[in-house]
């Protein structure tokens, strides 16, 4: 027997996510009325379709900034779309407004946008710590790859922007974030660069 959908579910389903009407109702209706399975339904659907954008030009955008409230912490993030509409777009600006906001309040602070923009010695230099934690930890040495590269990947959750857990939201990563806005505008979405400055930093 097919589970009842109720109009304030999808209202809800519709406020979390922004997806139309239907393809709340639809998502509902897949998940068997959970709120959670179908919220991961349209991030999926909504993240397949960013993927497909992701070859295409983004070169406009904007500037996000955000002052932590004591003015001591201070982010800029340049983040771009295919289009000057886009960026004119509510959903485009929060965006570019939580991601500066994420950078300032997120602790231990990201080192890089994407995994591939990690210095490489940076990254041998854990990979050696890695290994080296490896060797000491009496485990079979055939394991030790596994280990390491698990390790890798929780530096890359840890001090990457897009692997990061979002401030706002930790059951979504940045990267998800950013897709999901992607899937919502129709565009092409790109985090950039990023700046972060901390008051007595040098």
């Amino acid at each position: 027997m097919a589970t009842a959908i109720s109009a304030k579910d999808v209202a809800a389903l519709r406020a979390r996510t922004g997806a139309g009407m239907m393809d709340c109702k639809n998502a509902l209706t897949e998940a068997g009325g959970d709120m959670e399975k179908a919220v991961d339904l349209l991030r999926k659907k909504g993240i397949a379709r960013a993927d497909k954008r992701a070859g295409r030009g983004a070169s406009e955008g904007m500037i996000g900034s955000y002052i932590h409230f004591d003015k001591k912490i201070g982010v800029l993030v340049e983040v771009n779309c295919e289009t000057d509409f886009v960026a004119r777009t509510e959903e485009f600006q929060n965006l570019a407004r939580d991601l500066a906001m994420h950078i300032a309040s997120v602790d231990p602070t990201p080192i890089a946008v994407a995994t591939d923009q990690v210095p490489v010695d940076m990254l041998e230099r854990e990979r050696a710590i890695y290994r080296a934690q490896a060797q000491e930890s009496g485990k079979p040495e055939a394991i030790w790859v596994k280990m390491i590269e698990g390790k890798v990947r929780k530096f890359y959750q840890e001090r990457v922007l897009l692997e990061q857990a979002f401030v706002k939201d930790d059951k979504q990563t940045v990267g998800q974030l950013v897709k999901a806005v992607s899937g919502k505008v129709g565009e092409n979405v790109v985090v950039r660069r990023f700046v972060r400055f901390s008051l007595g930093e040098g």
